[in-house]
């Protein structure tokens, strides 16, 4: 099926001068002419079109689009998808503002007015995880809730950080190590215990200076917590590894640690929606879990044991790390799949 040049300029919203501009540039060709010379557009134009108006949107210059397009570095699935995010996003914006605004209105209406400095502070706040959580994960997320003695008890958090800091106790000393462990219970409780909210508030204190500011959770305070975490986690695993293998994980602990939250959210979502363990996907995030497990644990069958035994013994490791026993479980059938596939390859 062919479409001419006006017929396209019209269904797309645009002059027939600027279809005429683009094939001029070379970032929109006609598909064929007509026995009277109109120019025809094809199936594959009108899909390229779509993704010129689409970056152009996104504030993309003509010249940079064609760059974009010839080059092939972006797929129309992929713009489509950037799209849906977008449109979802605004959507949630509009949706929330609306909702604060009731909860302006009914807060007037019952003559409960807070004072100037608490209504600035949590409009702050509101305009920070509007931008970050949609209005139903808002209804579910503990720390979007203005709870005064949750307030408290992360400001003490936050200062004991900040006291163990300055006076230079190291992150492997039993009072890091047991704040530690508080923030991480605690954190793990304030997320519903939904990794992929970790994910996204680790992206909010990183990129937002208001948050940062208001939390007094500064990078150098989540650097020590997540260093004493780990630390509190080594003391255990030198009970159950020899030297070698115990320096070997303190080398490398570190190395990919932060891709963990994101490998966990992905578990319980498969999880939740009872992705097949054997299918392709399950494999691949039994993949990835190897991957993360082996970057400390190193790839002796007998080291892994060892780690194994102490996972089922310790239940200090399982803190923090936002598992919970149907993922668990989910893993361990995925992992076991992907176990079974590799045995006879080795023999």
């Amino acid at each position: 099926m062919l479409i001419q040049v006006g017929e396209l300029a019209k269904r797309a919203g645009m002059t027939v001068r600027t279809l005429h501009h683009y094939e001029q540039t070379g970032l929109l060709t006609p598909s064929a002419r007509s026995a009277a010379g109109y120019r025809l557009y094809d199936l594959a134009a009108v899909q390229r079109l779509h993704m010129i108006k689409a970056l152009a949107q996104a504030g993309l210059e003509l010249a940079a689009i064609k760059e974009h397009l010839d080059c092939g570095s972006l797929s129309l699935s992929d713009l489509l998808m950037q799209q849906i995010t977008t449109l979802d996003t605004q959507l949630r914006t509009i949706s929330t503002l609306r909702e604060r605004l009731v909860l302006l209105r009914d807060e007037l209406g019952s003559g409960r007015e807070p004072d100037l400095e608490s209504w600035l502070q949590t409009l702050e706040l509101m305009k920070m995880y509007d931008r970050w959580f949609s209005p139903q994960e808002l209804q579910t997320l503990p720390f979007a809730e203005q709870d005064e003695q949750r307030n408290q008890i992360w400001q003490a958090l936050v200062m004991e950080a900040q006291r163990l800091m300055q006076e230079g106790c190291p992150p492997d000393s039993p009072s890091a190590m047991a704040l530690a462990t508080r923030w991480m219970e605690r954190l793990e409780l304030d997320t519903a215990g939904r990794p992929e909210f970790l994910t996204r508030l680790n992206e909010m204190h990183a990129t937002e200076p208001q948050m940062r500011a208001q939390t007094g959770i500064t990078p150098e305070i989540v650097d020590y917590i997540t260093h004493a975490f780990a630390q509190s986690k080594l003391a255990i695993w030198a009970r159950y590894l020899n030297a070698d293998e115990l320096a070997f994980t303190r080398e490398h602990y570190f190395d990919r640690l932060m891709e963990w939250p994101g490998l966990v959210s992905a578990l319980h979502q498969a999880c939740a929606e009872q992705t097949d363990p054997a299918s392709e996907a399950g494999q691949k995030l039994a993949r990835q879990w190897l991957a993360l497990f082996q970057s400390y644990a190193g790839t002796s069958p007998q080291t892994q044991q060892k780690f194994r035994h102490a996972m089922e013994c310790e239940p200090h490791l399982m803190k923090g790390t936002w598992m919970t026993s149907p993922v668990l479980g989910w893993l361990q059938q995925a992992i076991g799949v992907m176990m079974q596939a590799r045995t006879p390859a080795s023999r």
